[in-house]
């Protein structure tokens, strides 16, 4: 029997595992010492917990435990990273490298470094989101300090080249900073083997809690060093002061552990989920189209736009899915996804994308609901559809004269 509503927006936030939260209870009610009183024993264990989370975290990507600085989150870790670098080696140069398609938590902070004086270039993606290597090789000059790509898209789960992006990087003395937050867990990551300077993860997006993440920061070869966003009693090697929020940072670390063992069943089996919600659609519907690279994406993202649907209409049409559409709320009026308009997507198909986020939590049987109700809200849709009408009529609507009023 399934239970409704169903939850396929895994890309946005997922569910805590239980295993997570078990490891976290003891750390508010039982062993709730301050990380830093080193005076005693109630200090000594929060400690002891949060090294051994750092010794999770840094076994996910390959990195040493050292090289972990805690964060309240990806958004913070993002902005340590890009502005840290930036008030560092400012004397060494003003110009960083980002992409278009980037999360604003790493779009944002690039605007304030512009604002303040920085150079950025954003560099394009193609009709899949992926960046040109030439073009980013091109781009470097011997004032550029930092090259910050994401590695895996958060809204059509493409991949960029990480590894190709580090060897780049440190051919020309630049330092790479990767927003992992949707790739850690998901996919190998190995900071060593690809090259990365700096990355970015979260526990919310790999089963943890809200509210904790973490940014590896390279110790050699080179040594990197950031200018601190927060300063107060020089915690995380000076770069995050702040007291560690324990119980957080034990979720994190117990999510990245488990995330590490079962990652290759856990991956194979979100592929195969996502292949048949792809082609279950696609085989029952037309002008069904996908958003990204066909194979080098995320085994649990799926981002598809339906012609002549309204993505808005569509959302409402399947009330019992939790989803994410193409269309971001602003102010006045609904755009179009950023994302979306870079790989060449039109407006119209913008709107009518919808993204399905699969996750550990996911059944076959949810996914099988699923197809159902998106072929029954499309078909229901496109049946008002006077334009559907037309198209199926053999008119092509690009030559319709319409008239305004």
């Amino acid at each position: 029997m399934i239970s409704l509503p169903i939850y396929m927006d895994n890309n946005s936030t997922t569910r805590c595992d239980p295993r997570v939260v078990e490891s976290m209870l003891p750390y508010f009610v039982e062993q709730y010492g301050n990380a830093a009183s080193r005076n005693h024993s109630f200090g000594w264990q929060a400690e002891e917990a949060v090294e051994n989370a750092r010794e999770q975290i840094g076994s996910l990507i390959g990195s040493s435990p050292k090289e972990i600085i805690l964060t309240s989150g990806a958004t913070e870790s993002n902005n340590l990273a890009i502005k840290g670098v930036a008030g560092m080696y400012r004397k060494k140069g003003n110009h960083i490298i980002t992409c278009v398609t980037e999360h604003k938590a790493v779009l944002d902070p690039c605007k304030r470094l512009e604002r303040d004086g920085f150079a950025v270039t954003t560099l394009p993606v193609d009709s899949y989101g992926l960046i040109d290597l030439n073009e980013l090789e091109s781009a470097i000059t011997d004032k550029t300090i930092l090259v910050s790509i994401m590695m895996a898209n958060n809204e059509i789960g493409t991949l960029q080249p990480a590894a190709e992006i580090g060897q780049i990087c440190k051919r020309k003395g630049v330092l790479f900073h990767t927003d992992a937050v949707q790739a850690a867990g998901k996919i190998p990551v190995d900071v060593e083997a690809m090259g990365i300077d700096l990355l970015s993860l979260t526990a919310h997006k790999l089963y943890g809690p809200k509210g904790t993440g973490a940014l590896y920061v390279r110790r050699k070869d080179p040594r990197v060093r950031l200018d601190a966003m927060l300063d107060g009693g020089g915690h995380e090697r000076g770069m995050r002061s702040g007291t560690i929020a324990v119980p957080g940072v034990v979720g994190l670390g117990t999510a990245c552990a488990i995330a590490r063992k079962e990652l290759p069943v856990e991956s194979n089996r979100l592929h195969e989920l996502r292949n048949r919600l792809h082609e279950g659609i696609s085989s029952r519907l037309d002008h069904v189209s996908l958003n990204g690279h066909p194979t080098r994406r995320l085994p649990g993202n799926l981002n598809l736009s339906f012609g002549f649907v309204e993505g808005e209409g569509l959302m409402m049409g399947i009330k019992d899915v939790a989803v994410s559409s193409g269309s971001a709320c602003t102010s006045a009026s609904l755009e179009p996804s950023y994302v979306l308009k870079a790989l060449g997507v039109g407006d119209e198909l913008a709107h009518s994308s919808i993204r399905f986020g699969l996750g550990r939590f996911t059944t076959q049987e949810e996914v099988d609901y699923v197809i159902n109700d998106v072929v029954r809200a499309v078909n229901h849709l496109r049946d008002m559809s006077p334009l559907y009408e037309m198209h199926r009529a053999g008119i092509d609507l690009s030559t319709v004269q319409w008239t305004g009023h």
